[in-house]
């Protein structure tokens, strides 16, 4: 049985978990916190989650992950039949994790854990990636009805956990919101959201939030 390891709180981890369960692949969550320990560096070169263990060994950044899980699991598809639609797909999904998932990233810390207030040129940078990333999201997103077009794939996932956060984090410290100049994105996002196993995700993770803020709270020693 494969096995992934990490936390619900992670929306990388939540990307592998969700396509999982769409392919209604069985599997085990075991818990697991990114950092540098022998044992999660036995498993991940960086320390990082999510890691999913195979019979084979064990494979850790999320887009390998669910490279490998198309490649060996039928079930719900995640790429298209067509290679050059596939290659657009996987291109689609990788802006959507460089331009709006990492710059939205540097902000998390203030805007959903409470954490220290992001420095100003830290904020200026993120205000400045994520406008180019969403405008590179309105050029190449199709949302007829999903990211990439008529089909469901990989590219919907990186949209539902790292889109919903960015939106927060432009309406919190930009007073922007990012999907109102993307026609047919919030009803994506609330569709994707109201799919069972997506619904199953989104308790794990709130159920893990409160854990995850006592860990961010000890490794920064706020008081």
């Amino acid at each position: 049985m494969l096995r992934l390891h990490g936390f619900a709180a992670s929306n990388y981890y939540n990307m592998v978990k969700l396509a999982l369960l769409l392919k209604a692949l069985p599997f085990e969550e075991v818990p697991l916190h990114g950092c540098r320990n022998p044992r999660t560096l036995a498993m991940s070169p960086r320390g990082k989650v999510p890691v999913l263990e195979t019979a084979q060994g064990f494979l850790s950044e999320t887009d390998a992950i669910l490279d490998y899980l198309e490649e060996c699991a039928a079930g719900c598809r995640l790429l298209p039949g067509d290679a050059f639609a596939r290659a657009c797909t996987r291109a689609l999904a990788k802006e959507i994790e460089l331009y709006i998932e990492l710059p939205a990233r540097y902000c998390y810390a203030e805007v959903f854990f409470g954490g220290r207030p992001t420095p100003d040129a830290l904020k200026a940078k993120a205000r400045r990636d994520l406008d180019k990333g969403f405008e590179a999201l309105a050029a190449r997103g199709r949302f007829s009805p999903y990211v990439a077009g008529e089909q469901f794939t990989l590219a919907d996932i990186y949209f539902l956990y790292s889109v919903d956060l960015a939106r927060v984090v432009g309406q919190q410290l930009f007073g922007v919101d990012y999907l109102a100049s993307l026609p047919g994105a919030v009803e994506l996002l609330e569709r994707l959201g109201n799919l069972p196993e997506a619904q199953r995700v989104a308790r794990d993770r709130a159920q893990d939030i409160p854990a995850f803020r006592e860990r961010l709270r000890v490794a920064t020693q706020q008081p």
